[in-house]
Formats: structure tokens, sequence, C-alpha cells
């Protein structure tokens, strides 16, 4: 079995090209490239490119498959060289499946938009390909038995029981719930995921009984305990909490300090005086930030515009998301132009919906063309924003028709241009 682990950040092998160009549009997938795609000799190329070149910068978080499959449709092209790429003799040699990951995600995305011959290169690689347990996994989100016959036998050849659990997750998944059926290992391995669903300690009884003195000193020890010992304060919105985050905040990452971060960006409003100062601090600068962005007021603008224009001169795109989100929250005009150069240029589509949120809200009628595109964006954050607040015209009404009856596109995107055409 190949490693199921993501890899993170785009590699520095995947030469990244400017906003200005077609390929860089594509590789950011902004919508303007897809409009823009039919039109340009050339363009199947770069979708090809971007395909077997992965060009995310956080491939966790980012999504391309559905947007260059639906290239792949709108410019007629064949599967035949996604193949290529995956039986590729480079392929052996790829530890963590980066490099047939999207190519995968691509071909799944093609059987859901009717092209059924991407599914007969799925089957293919999951039978003999290096990495065939991602394909396994492609092919029964597809939740069609017909795709999945025989598959199961391989599976049980192939899997120990740690994998097998790793695989049957989804009992309402068709594919799944026969395999379970037929084999006493893969009901077995459905079994251990209940178990361990069901085994969740309850730590905040533990504690309830506690003072606030007493969970202070517990917190403090960073013991087993002390994590629940930080929610029940935050739960409680103790006053010596605060204290407490000052002291663990700038230490080394660790669940403790994990905890409280978390804590204290719920804990509310009532801790911006101090956010202010953690924001320009080195140790505490991320919860800071956070709490700004979400509870400050127009006196933040300033600090908020100054760490954006450093993010994106830096390349800093995760650092980028909660100065974007203040600005919007805070409606704040003066940050327009810098929203802007974050929609073209940031390599991280990420950002994308926080950005058109943030437009929408702070300049309405600037927005309007970033809505029309966003029609069009590679995520569905994005896309569903767009519907929301895009000007409805001819040619809008027909991209939303389409990604209202998509049966790949996603629920909540489907569900809100439904209702725009209402």
């Amino acid at each position: 079995m190949s490693s199921s682990a993501h890899s993170g950040q785009v590699s520095d092998d995947v030469i990244k090209e400017a906003a200005s160009t077609l390929h860089g549009q594509l590789q950011r997938g902004l919508g303007r490239a897809a409009r823009r795609a039919a039109e340009r000799r050339g363009a199947a190329e770069l979708v090809y490119d971007c395909v077997r070149r992965d060009p995310r910068w956080d491939r966790q978080c980012e999504r391309r498959s559905l947007y260059y499959a639906r290239l792949m449709v709108d410019l007629e092209m064949p599967v035949g060289p996604l193949a290529e790429h995956l039986f590729d003799a480079a392929d052996v040699s790829d530890e963590d499946g980066s490099r047939a990951r999207l190519a995968l995600e691509v071909l799944a995305d093609l059987v859901r938009l009717s092209r059924r011959e991407a599914a007969w290169v799925l089957r293919g690689y999951a039978e003999e390909g290096t990495h065939w347990f991602d394909a396994v996994e492609a092919l029964a989100e597809l939740r069609d038995p017909s795709l999945t016959v025989g598959l199961d036998e391989l599976v049980l050849a192939r899997c120990d029981d740690g994998a097998l659990g790793w695989l049957v997750v989804d009992q309402a998944n068709p594919v799944l719930a026969g395999w379970v059926a037929r084999h006493p290992r893969m009901a077995a391995a459905l079994a251990r995921n209940r178990d361990r669903v069901g085994r969740r300690p309850e730590r905040r009884a533990a504690c309830g009984d506690r003072s606030d003195a007493e969970l202070l000193e517990l917190a403090r020890a960073c013991a087993d305990e002390s994590v629940a010992a930080i929610f029940e304060l935050g739960r409680r919105r103790a006053p010596g909490l605060l204290d407490l985050a000052e002291e663990l905040l700038p230490s080394r990452p660790s669940r403790w300090r994990g905890a409280m971060a978390r804590v204290v960006r719920e804990y509310g409003p009532e801790t911006l005086p101090r956010a202010r100062s953690w924001a320009v601090s080195r140790e505490c600068r991320d919860v800071g930030l956070d709490i700004v962005a979400r509870h400050g007021t127009r006196q933040d603008i300033p600090l908020l515009m100054e760490v954006l224009r450093g993010a994106l001169d830096m390349g800093d795109w995760s650092g980028a998301v909660n100065p974007i989100e203040g600005l919007g929250r805070l409606r704040a005009g003066e940050a327009v132009p810098l929203l802007k150069a974050a929609w073209t240029e940031s390599l991280y589509s990420y950002l994308r919906p926080r950005v058109l949120t943030a437009l929408t809200r702070t300049a309405p009628h600037t927005a309007e063309a970033f809505t029309v595109e966003g029609l069009w964006d590679c995520e569905e954050g994005v896309r569903e924003v767009a519907v929301r607040a895009v000007p409805r015209t001819e040619d809008t009404e027909v991209r939303l028709l389409r990604l209202q009856s998509d049966g790949a596109e996603d629920a909540e995107v489907r569900a809100a241009a439904a209702a725009r055409l209402l």
C-alpha cells in the first residue's frame, strides 16, 4: 500500500508562471483562465502540464481537480496523456504518491462529468499502479459498484487490517457497504472504527468540580490533564486564563500551546487589548492577528493592512488569511487595491473565497467583475460566494444553470445556484 500522507506546499521543481500568463492563471485555478482557454491555441497542453505537475501551494487545502476536469471536457481533451503520466517509469520512484494524486482526482471528476473512459484508466491503475490504494479510494468514492467489480478481492489480498480500517469508513457508500456485507475482514475493520469512535475519553467531568485556581495550576503543569483544564477554563471564561495564555503561548509548539491558542481565539472580544500587543510580538503573533481579525475595530485597519502588504510581498500566503478576513469584516475600503492584488497574484487559491467575501463587503461595485470570474474558479468557496453575489446577466445565467445541474458540483454551490435562478 502506498503512503496516504499528502504532501504540503508545492515542490520547488514546479515553475510558477506569472499571473499575467494563461499558464500562470491555470496554475492558480483562476476563473479568467477557464474562460480564456477555449480561445487560446495550446491551452490543452497547459492543462495537461498542470495536472502532471501539481501546481498547488498547499495540496491539503486547495482544490483543482474539478477545475481541470471541466477544462478537459470543454476542450475535448482525451484521457490518454493522463494514463501515460500515471504509468510512466517515474511513478515507481514517487514515494508519497504526490506525482499521481492530482491525475487520479481529475480522472475521478471526469467520471462524474460523464467521461466514462476515465474510469477504466483509474481501474487499470488500481490493479497495476504503484500507488494503487489511492485509485481504489477514488473509485470507491464514485459510489458506483459497477466500476469496482472484483476490486474487493484485490484489496483483501494486498491490505493489512490497518489499511482496511482506513478504507472502510463510509457506511452509506454502496461500494463499501457491499464489500463489508461480503467479507468478514472488512466487517471487522468497520466494527473497529465504530469502537474507536465510542471510546473517546470524557475529561470535562474530571475538571468540572475543580476551582479556577486548581485548574490554572493543573494547566501550568503541562501534564496529561492540562489540556482538559485549559478547555474548562475557556468554557468558564476564567479571568486568569489570559495571564496563563501569556505564559504558554510563547512556548514551543505543543499540544498545550495548541489548546491555549484555540481557547483564546474563541474567548471573545475581551481578549482584544492583549491581542493587539500579541499581534506585534514574535511569539504570539499568529494568535494575536487572528483575534484582531475577528474582533478588531477600525483602529486596527492600519495594522492589518501592514501585515497583508508584508505577506503579499513575501509570498507568505497563509499569513495573508487573517488580515484579509479582518479587513473584509471591517469593510476597509482603503484595502481594496491589496485585496485585488491578493486575488490575482496569490499562488494559494484557498485565499480567494476570503478575498471575494472581503471585496463584496467592502466595494460591491468593484467586486462585480470578480464575482463573474468567480463562477469559473477552482475553489467551491469562491463559486458559492460568486453565485450569491453575481449580477444577473445572460452570460451569468447560463453559468448558473450549468452549476445547478452539474452532478459533480459541490452541493452547497448547486443549492445556491438554484436559489438565484428562482
